[in-house]
Formats: structure tokens, sequence, C-alpha cells
């Protein structure tokens, strides 16, 4: 089972492990495929909602996950 994905972002490879982003996991070959650039600084996943600053891929020790719980989620 694959630990993680390979992305090719602006010409440099990054391997991000599904620790670091649990919800590409989960989903959907196409889905994962169906990434895009944001502006010059992040990339998106626009079926999964999910955003990621380019910056965070060069230094992951400077990018904690953080996920964020709405009230409404936890009551």
């Amino acid at each position: 089972m694959p630990e993680g994905v390979l992305l090719s972002v602006i010409g440099k490879d990054y391997f991000v492990s599904f620790n670091r982003l649990p919800w590409l996991k989960s989903a959907k070959v196409t889905d994962v495929l169906n990434v895009s650039m944001l502006g010059k600084m992040a990339i998106k996943w626009d079926n999964l909602d999910v955003d990621l600053e380019i910056k965070s891929l060069e230094y992951p020790e400077k990018y904690p996950l953080v996920m964020k719980r709405y009230a409404e989620e936890v009551l």
C-alpha cells in the first residue's frame, strides 16, 4: 500500500506522506490527480476542497498539520 503521493510542482518533486495529508489517502485517484495551481504560491484540489501552500512542501516542519473543527461538527 502506498504511503503517500509524489507531487511535481513548478519543476520540483515533493513526496507527501498520507500522515501529512490524510484526506488524500481515502480520495479517489481521479480526485487526487485533479490538482491545479492556486495563484503562484499554492496548489488546490477542488474536488477535495483542499488548498496547500507550496512553502509547506518545501519546509513541512514550519507548517504543522492543523485541522479545524466547527462547533456544529462536534455536537
